[in-house]
């Protein structure tokens, strides 16, 4: 089978990624670098012809049906494949993510202590965010897989489609793929409460109705992991606030003040040596200081109060980035173009890391809520 091969390719070559487009060869990503794979150029019949290999005819009928197909693939000795097809000027296009069979330990993603820390927590939100191929993904399934070795309890996941497949430790992890075993996030998130869970995975929030039950359930005793699509932990906050009419802000902004635990940001990063990338991690970890900005709605204060924090865990990307350079892992170079603010961190690697003043010192943690003020979601029960 031609599929088999390439997935192979992938595994062999380390690739996170590959594309099918018409009048172009297969390309595969390495390292961030798109590289075809030959000369061959794909044409429309080719590309149907490899997706039939590993797709079943009703799905095959649902890609032709809906113009859409996400799913997940499975194959013997390599891992999971993340499979995107979609219809694109008249023709299929096809996106393929590499999910490892091993789900990485998070000391060997050299990822901030704290994440072992938070994923630990008995209730509250926490809010992975980050643009695609940032590896989100990733940074959630070993926090996850940390709390099942570490922890007896119920780790419900909702993923579009299931990637990292988690073994029972001292956990039970149950995993529902939106399509075949839920029809969305919000239906299976309704029902949720019945199936008793310590910890819940939403793989991804894309309106306000699961915002709204993300943070239900994240006040009413659970552990919420969430991801969304931000570029750092101001944008995640404003397009939050983006998803409800300006009439419930002020409601929402209470919720969020005391249901989000922390936001941690990721950027995958050129090394310096090459032909590996580093992980840059933005982490807000939610003071009272940070809280009353929430409810306050100050949100684009929250930059310079973390820059100021020292609240053991929060950094900044330029401050991720510093010690990255400092360290040679990455390029001043590569910093710079990654960094929120070039300016920020070229003052620190001249002047190293700002002394913070005493009167910026923070209360400790603000306590999170028992009860939601914001009851636009019902949980059953």
């Amino acid at each position: 089978m031609a599929m088999d091969r390439l997935f192979h390719l992938m595994k062999e070559k380390n690739a996170s990624d590959m594309f099918f487009a018409v009048n172009s060869p297969v390309h595969i990503k390495i390292n961030g670098n798109l590289i075809p794979i030959n000369q061959q150029k794909l044409e429309p019949e080719n590309i149907s012809a490899l997706l039939a290999e590993i797709c079943t005819q009703a799905q095959m009928d649902e890609l032709m049906r809906e113009n859409e197909l996400n799913l997940g693939i499975s194959v013997a000795n390599l891992g999971r494949f993340r499979l995107s097809a979609f219809r694109q000027r008249g023709t299929i296009s096809a996106v393929f993510r590499f999910v490892p069979a091993v789900i990485p330990a998070l000391e060997d993603l050299g990822l901030p202590h704290v994440l072992a820390d938070l994923i630990m927590e008995k209730r509250g939100l926490l809010l992975l965010v980050g643009a695609t191929g940032s590896g989100k993904s990733t940074t959630i399934a070993s926090m996850l897989d940390h709390r099942n070795e570490l922890r007896a309890g119920h780790i419900l996941t909702l993923e579009d489609p299931i990637e990292y497949l988690f073994k029972n430790k001292k956990s039970i992890v149950n995993q529902r793929e939106i399509g075949s075993d839920a029809s969305s996030f919000y239906t299976a998130l309704r029902n949720s409460m019945r199936q008793a869970p310590d910890c819940i995975l939403i793989g991804e929030i894309r309106d306000k109705e699961t915002m709204a039950a993300a943070l239900a359930y994240a006040q009413s005793g659970h552990l919420v992991l969430a991801t969304l699509h931000a570029n750092n932990s101001y944008n995640a906050l404003n397009r939050i606030i983006s998803f409800y009419p300006i009439e419930n802000r002020p409601a929402l902004l209470q919720d969020l003040s005391s249901a989000v635990k922390a936001i941690v940001s990721q950027r995958l990063v050129r090394s310096a040596a090459g032909g590996t990338r580093q992980a840059a991690v933005e982490i807000m970890v939610n003071t009272r200081y940070i809280s009353d900005l929430i409810d306050n709605g100050e949100i684009g204060q929250i930059k310079e109060a973390m820059e100021n924090s020292l609240s053991p865990g929060s950094q900044t990307f330029e401050s991720a980035l510093y010690e990255l350079v400092k360290s040679g892992l990455i390029t001043q170079e590569e910093g710079l173009a990654n960094a929120d603010s070039a300016t920020n961190l070229l003052w620190l690697l001249n002047n190293g890391p700002e002394v913070r003043a005493a009167s910026t010192q923070e209360a400790a943690p603000k306590p999170v809520e028992e009860s939601s003020s914001f009851t636009e979601f019902t949980l059953n029960s």
